[in-house]
């Protein structure tokens, strides 16, 4: 090769060099997440900053385990971090706000703790309309109060045999706002204290508040509320909900039993919105309010009902 086309290979070599270096430096920046076992330090660091509108690019990595990322009230699936490699990712915020990001594999007892904070700002759209405070917030509902009730079942309520007991109930029992607002114990007293159904058993009637309770959420949502549950909620609860699952006997106070009536019953569907909003004080249950969709949180609400009132066919 003569000194020509040596020198030619040298410069043709420098400038494919500076272009990929070049490529390198203007490459969008990328902030590094390190996730461990939360007694390990949990996510590294547990707050970003981003701007709405513009991509926030992440590198994530794990340490110690198989960990998971997602982002709450976000439209977008879970996203694997295997240890020892290194996932990256683009998230965009089109509104400022505070977003939390959870872990979404099982990594321990503590796995709960697994949360952080992105911290979106930019500047708020001129006309913003303010959510509505929870139900419980707005029927001034102490979600803290006992609520348990003195009651004895025979058997689990049937929503089935209910249906076909339902020709004299009055129309006002089937609205939302029963269900909202009512706990089925009251709604109970109301049936047998109504004229001209005083010669129902106690077991009709709560046959038919078992009726009336499960017609509510169409099939679909309890399907999703179900898959939310066994996923984020049967650690501690158990999959039968009697509170018996892996993780309760380690909780700080005990984890309550859905399969219970006399603590279910007296309960009502805002109070139950409550508690997976803002979580149990003094308790090991995190509050789920950054997590999930609004829709998200009523399905868990319709399914947790499920463990008191059967449905043996699907109600129309």
């Amino acid at each position: 090769m003569n000194q020509q086309r040596r020198l030619g290979l040298f410069v043709l070599l420098a400038l494919l060099g500076l272009t990929a270096v070049g490529g390198w430096l203007l490459r969008p920046r990328a902030a590094m997440v390190q996730a461990a076992r939360p007694e390990a330090g949990g996510w590294m660091p547990d707050h970003l900053m981003a701007k709405a509108g513009e991509p926030l690019h992440l590198r994530l990595t794990a340490v110690d385990m198989m960990h998971g990322f997602m982002v709450g009230q976000m439209e977008m699936e879970p996203i694997d971090i295997p240890p020892g490699e290194t996932t990256e990712i683009t998230l965009l915020f089109d509104e400022p706000g505070t977003y939390t990001y959870y872990c979404t594999r099982f990594c321990g007892p503590t796995h709960w703790r697994m949360r952080g904070t992105i911290e979106v700002l930019g500047e708020a759209p001129e006309t913003v309309n303010q959510p509505e405070p929870p139900l419980y917030v707005m029927l001034g509902m102490d979600i803290d109060a006992d609520h348990t009730v003195p009651v004895s079942l025979e058997r689990l309520p049937s929503a089935e045999k209910g249906a076909a007991l339902t020709a004299d109930v009055p129309e006002r029992f089937s609205s939302r706002e029963v269900y909202e607002s009512q706990s089925p114990y009251s709604a109970w007293v109301d049936l047998k204290n109504e004229p001209g159904m005083a010669n129902l058993t106690d077991a009709e009637a709560w046959d038919i508040v078992a009726y009336l309770w499960q017609r509510q959420p169409p099939p679909d949502t309890l399907a999703s509320g179900q898959t939310l549950y066994e996923a984020n909620c049967a650690s501690c609860h158990g999959l039968s909900g009697a509170g018996d699952g892996p993780l309760a006997s380690i909780q700080p106070t005990a984890v309550p039993d859905f399969t219970d009536p006399t603590v279910m019953l007296g309960a009502n569907s805002a109070i139950l919105q409550g508690k997976l909003l803002r979580g149990g004080m003094g308790t090991g249950m995190p509050n789920w309010g950054t997590i999930f969709t609004d829709a998200q949180i009523w399905a868990l609400v319709d399914y947790l009902w499920t463990f008191q009132f059967t449905t043996e066919e699907t109600i129309e």
